[in-house]
């Protein structure tokens, strides 16, 4: 299953858990493992809280420090940052699902972190059904 997630800055972070709990849903599973994966090279996945919105705003500047715009970059494209932003945050998470959703904490969402925006990004989702799931296979 892949989600398309459309940015619209060149950092921010995008809470995709609803959309991928459409996808765990359509699927029909109801308990498993959830392999989410970015395949790109300037963004990255979190899982962190989504109750407060500055906790957002607050991770991306912490990122800004650690990684800042302006360094000696050796990489032409001019988005060394980003790949490593991309880096550190990583490209895949892996969740529990139960009840047919992503087994999340009560303040957690999971986010497409883009560092290198606004672009259009594809997330994928694959879904290993758990034992106990007569009849279901990966998918």
């Amino acid at each position: 299953m892949v989600l398309t997630v459309r940015t619209r800055r060149k950092a921010e972070l995008v809470d995709i858990t609803a959309a991928l709990d459409r996808l765990i849903a359509e699927s029909g599973l109801r308990e498993g493992i959830g392999l989410i994966f970015v395949p790109h090279t300037t963004a990255g996945l979190t899982i962190n809280e989504n109750a407060d919105p500055d906790v957002r705003e607050d991770l991306l500047a912490a990122l800004e420090r650690l990684v800042p715009e302006r360094a000696a970059w050796r990489h032409r494209e001019g988005n060394a940052p980003a790949h490593v932003k991309a880096m550190l945050t990583g490209g895949s998470q892996l969740v529990a699902i139960e009840n047919g959703r992503l087994a999340l904490g009560t303040w957690q969402g999971v986010f497409l972190c883009e560092f290198d925006g606004p672009r259009e990004r594809r997330v994928f989702l694959r879904i290993l059904a758990a034992a106990g799931e007569a009849g279901r296979r990966e998918r």
